[in-house]
């Protein structure tokens, strides 16, 4: 594991200030969750979207690099008697099995050499609830390194094996200090063949 990444993650979570929320892609559209499942909460850090799952009766996993944060995700888990179970890693395409997983929600996290494991890893009529920055800002919310940032409906193409259910980019459209901005939000399912 990345030592370093994962040390530079565990000071961040340290914070007793740091507040988690749900992805906004997620908690909109609860309604396409399936009443049963498993669901992956990928580099999840305090566990907003695990929490959101497990509450919907979905058996969930939390994955993410901070050993800090699995550990007061696991502690909020286990208080509320939430199905969920952590695991401190580092996340690239060989942590991800075949078929396994019902939901798949990731926000606020970008690393492209993982797109095919995510969707491989999503049962037929899986779903992917995506949110992640992008590179059209209108304000200096989110990294600065391109690296982290999506171009425009960049999202669409490297999930283009799923159907696409909901796509959002609204960049700087509009009253742009309203609405969604900065960021790009996907839901795709995996199709059947």
């Amino acid at each position: 594991m990345n030592k370093g990444m994962g040390d530079k993650w565990d000071r961040i979570y340290q914070s007793a200030t740091l507040k988690s929320e749900p992805a906004a892609v997620l908690a909109e559209n609860l309604f396409l969750l399936p009443k049963t499942g498993r669901a992956l909460d990928l580099a999840s850090g305090l566990g907003a979207n695990a929490l959101l799952l497990a509450k919907q009766g979905l058996t969930t996993e939390g994955w993410d690099i901070s050993a800090v944060a699995m550990s007061k995700l696991q502690q909020q888990a286990d208080a509320h008697a939430l199905p969920i179970k952590t695991f401190t890693k580092e996340i690239t395409p060989h942590s991800f099995a075949s078929a396994c997983f019902d939901v798949i929600v990731v926000s606020r996290f970008l690393d492209r050499s993982i797109c095919n494991a995510i969707m491989e890893s999503l049962k037929p009529n899986g779903l992917l609830f995506y949110q992640t920055y992008t590179q059209q800002k209108v304000s200096e919310l989110g990294p600065k390194n391109p690296r982290f940032l999506l171009a425009e409906n960049e999202l669409l193409q490297l999930f283009s094996l799923l159907k696409a259910v909901y796509y959002r980019e609204n960049a700087g459209l509009g009253e742009v200090q309203h609405g969604l901005r900065n960021e790009a939000q996907f839901i795709g399912q995996k199709i059947e063949v």
